[in-house]
């Protein structure tokens, strides 16, 4: 019995070593869209987008705040990136003419040149890859995977799905696949 006892102990005491780790993850597919929620405590609005260090959806009220939003400029035909910051963040590497291609592409991007950085990722369509660099230069590459844009409760409605890789050591330099 003092065998159980002694082995059940050791147990315990190394059990608590076998910490699961917390790390964000660096990679996934999320999906935003840009309906407001009323606080009920700050009685104000706020939205969900996308926080790539995090690698989660994040409320406009959260610090840090979210990455990106997504936007419609009222014509149902324009979809628009916003970036947390006043930086030029976005850069469209290309638009492709299937997803395959686009997969393919995004998987293989490696380390990208970028000739110029724009304030907005906008005419947000299925099967472009995009590049985004935070207000701390870290970069993420997304792939989007599909768009909804119509009006929804009397508003204009947004939504993206896409695919994304984040960089957290600072460089420019994307892991293969």
């Amino acid at each position: 019995m003092k065998k159980y006892i002694f082995i059940s102990l050791v147990a315990l005491f190394f059990l608590p070593s076998c910490n699961k780790t917390d790390d964000n993850p660096n990679s996934g597919t999320a999906t935003i869209n840009n309906v407001l929620n009323l606080d009920p405590v700050l009685q104000d609005y706020y939205s969900i987008g996308f926080l790539f260090s995090a690698g989660k959806l994040v409320s406009s009220h959260e610090t840090p705040p979210p990455d990106i939003n997504i936007l419609n400029d009222g014509t149902l035909e324009n979809l628009i990136f916003e970036a947390n910051n006043l930086d030029n963040s976005f850069y469209k590497v290309g638009q492709y003419s299937n997803s395959s291609t686009a997969k393919n592409v995004f998987d293989t991007l490696a380390a990208p040149v970028v000739q110029q950085w724009v304030e907005w990722a906008d005419l947000l369509k299925p099967n472009q890859v995009w590049l985004y660099k935070s207000g701390n230069e870290h970069y993420s590459k997304l792939r989007i995977i599909s768009t909804v844009s119509e009006i929804r409760d009397f508003r204009d409605y947004a939504e993206c799905t896409f695919e994304w890789a984040y960089q957290p050591d600072g460089s420019l330099t994307f892991p293969g696949k």
